[in-house]
């Protein structure tokens, strides 16, 4: 199992390319994985602990100029909680929004901020479903970081590390409970 996520994890760091001029409408593809930490915060959640997990998706960066891009595409995040050893698995499609601002003297390093809608896809607790009990939508405002390591002309990897703090409750609108999510992750 180990040797199947290292090859995935390669898989992925081959594929992400970058074209190092950054001209109005240059588009990069960024394939990521990482790990993720996240919890729940609100009503009921003392005694909760954080949850690790993994995180994979499709971004994409366009460009309006050398500095500043929009960043969107798609992320598979599983969110959620441990309680008692037992994790709360909320596994969201989320698609970040974000300004990206590339800064330093080569602009290897960039800086990105927005908001991200998140779509329920599955809800577990102990083996047990708890969807029934959840809004299949939230609303996320998402930041992160990240350094490009050129390899090549059109190759780079980016190591990036983003939060996601969500700001709508995550519980079905009957609930008289209100929780959010809130983690991190470290991705290449």
């Amino acid at each position: 199992m180990k040797s199947s996520v290292f090859t995935l994890f390669c898989l992925c760091l081959c594929f992400n390319a970058y074209s190092q001029v950054r001209e109005r409408g240059t588009v990069e593809i960024i394939p990521n994985i990482g790990y993720s930490t996240t919890t729940l915060y609100g009503d009921d959640t003392d005694g909760l602990d954080a949850r690790n997990a993994f995180q994979a998706g499709v971004l994409v960066d366009v460009f309006f100029n050398d500095r500043w891009s929009l960043r969107t595409g798609g992320s598979f995040m599983s969110m959620g909680a441990r309680e008692d050893g037992v994790d709360i698995v909320l596994d969201y499609l989320l698609i970040p929004i974000n300004a990206n601002w590339h800064f330093g003297s080569t602009r290897k390093w960039n800086l990105n901020f927005g908001l991200s809608p998140g779509f329920l896809a599955t809800g577990d607790f102990g083996g047990g479903d708890v969807g029934d009990n959840l809004q299949s939508f939230q609303l996320a405002i998402t930041y992160g970081i990240g350094y490009k390591i050129e390899v090549s002309k059109n190759f780079s990897i980016l190591i990036d590390a983003q939060s996601v703090v969500g700001i709508t409750n995550i519980a079905e609108t009957s609930q008289e409970f209100r929780n959010t999510n809130a983690g991190g992750s470290l991705n290449a």
